[in-house]
């Protein structure tokens, strides 16, 4: 597969840059992000920086997810093995991807209010989105839905993990929150539910009626991405939470 095209050849409204400004990052693919990085194409056949990119993810792994989780703790030297990248296109790759770690890694004021799953995912992040094991953890709210810790509750094997409802509640009212979003994730890196998933959260919101603790959402991480258990599912229209 080869990608002959220029950048210069692309209307103005579909060239990398000109989109990340007019509609935002959120909206570009990983190939044209990295085509930003790179700055300039080349490699085989004389490709584009959005060709280039293309190319490095293909060389990279069998598809993009692969290509993602290589990126993560790729090296210069493999970088520069691929046709097209040298010494400055490497080191912009790196630089891009170290930074990405570190803004992950730094966790929002705690005294941030939750009101959307992107929030909460990126605050669970540093604890859950790129670990090889899973892990169960939960994210302890106030009243008002603002942040007051982070709590990881069990560590499990590479497919799967322990968590007991009466583990995870014990851990909310031992520090006294009175809402909780519960959230886990998952080493292959897919965000789908799991029956023992959905098993789990009914289970869970079972107990929150009871105990009066509203679980706000269960979330799901995994290769940079998230999902919601409550946009997905049916489950808090079964059990609600009067949160």
């Amino acid at each position: 597969m080869t990608y002959q095209l220029r950048v210069t050849d692309l209307p103005q409204s579909e060239r990398p840059r000109e989109r990340m400004l007019a509609q935002g990052s959120r909206h570009l693919s990983t190939a044209e992000l990295l085509a930003i990085l790179l700055g300039t194409g080349q490699g085989p056949g004389k490709l584009s920086a959005v060709g280039l990119g293309h190319y490095i993810l293909q060389k990279l792994g069998q598809d993009q997810r692969d290509a993602l989780a290589i990126l993560r703790d790729v090296n210069a030297q493999e970088l520069m093995d691929i046709p097209g990248v040298g010494e400055a296109k490497a080191c912009s790759i790196l630089a891009a991807i170290e930074l990405g770690k570190r803004v992950l890694a730094s966790r929002p004021p705690e005294a941030i209010v939750i009101d959307d799953p992107a929030i909460a995912a990126s605050i669970l992040s540093n604890d859950l989105m790129w670990q090889s094991q899973e892990r169960f953890a939960v994210l302890l709210l106030d009243i008002k839905h603002r942040v007051l810790g982070v709590r990881v509750i069990t560590i499990g094997t590479a497919t799967e993990t322990l968590a007991h409802p009466r583990e995870i509640f014990r851990e909310v009212i031992r520090h006294g929150a009175t809402r909780v979003i519960v959230a886990h994730n998952h080493p292959s890196g897919s965000v789908d539910p799991s029956p023992e998933d959905i098993h789990l959260t009914r289970q869970l919101l079972m107990g929150a009626q009871y105990l009066g603790i509203p679980i706000l959402d269960h979330l799901i991480l995994g290769n940079g991405d998230h999902a919601s258990l409550r946009q997905k599912t049916d489950l808090w229209i079964e059990y609600p939470q009067g949160d």
